[in-house]
C-alpha cells in the first residue's frame, strides 16, 4: 500500500528530537576556531591530537572523550562554562525550527 504524507496541525506538532551532542559541538569549536583565526593543524597541535582527529570531531564525526574535550578548549583558550553555554544556546536554537512533515504509512 501506498504511504501517506501528513502535515501535522500546529497542536499536533511535535518538536524535533535535540541534536546529539557531538553535531553541536564540533561547529561550535570550528567556528570559534574560525574566529579566532586560528588553523586546524595549529589547534590540534597545541592539544596534542592529530589534525584528523580534529576535524572529525568539527564535522561532528567523532563522540570525544572529556579529556579530548578539556585539551581542545584549552588550545583554543575557551573556557568549558562558557563553551557549554555556546552549545546550549545552540541547542535551543534548533528546538525553535518547525517539524517537519510526517510520514505515516498506509
Amino acid at each position: 500500500m501506498a504511504d501517506i504524507l501528513r502535515f501535522p496541525r500546529k497542536h499536533e506538532q511535535e518538536r524535533e528530537p535535540d541534536p546529539l551532542w557531538r553535531d553541536v559541538l564540533g561547529p561550535r569549536l570550528r567556528t570559534t576556531r574560525e574566529e579566532q583565526g586560528e588553523r586546524l593543524v595549529d589547534v590540534a597541535e597545541k592539544a596534542g591530537i592529530s589534525p584528523q582527529y580534529l576535524s572529525e570531531i568539527e564535522r561532528g564525526r567523532k563522540e570525544p572523550s572529556s579529556e579530548m574535550i578539556a585539551a581542545v578548549t584549552g588550545a583554543l583558550g575557551l573556557d568549558l562554562p562558557d563553551l557549554l553555554i555556546c552549545i546550549a544556546s545552540d541547542v535551543r536554537r534548533a528546538r525553535t525550527r518547525p517539524a517537519g512533515p510526517v510520514l505515516l504509512a498506509a
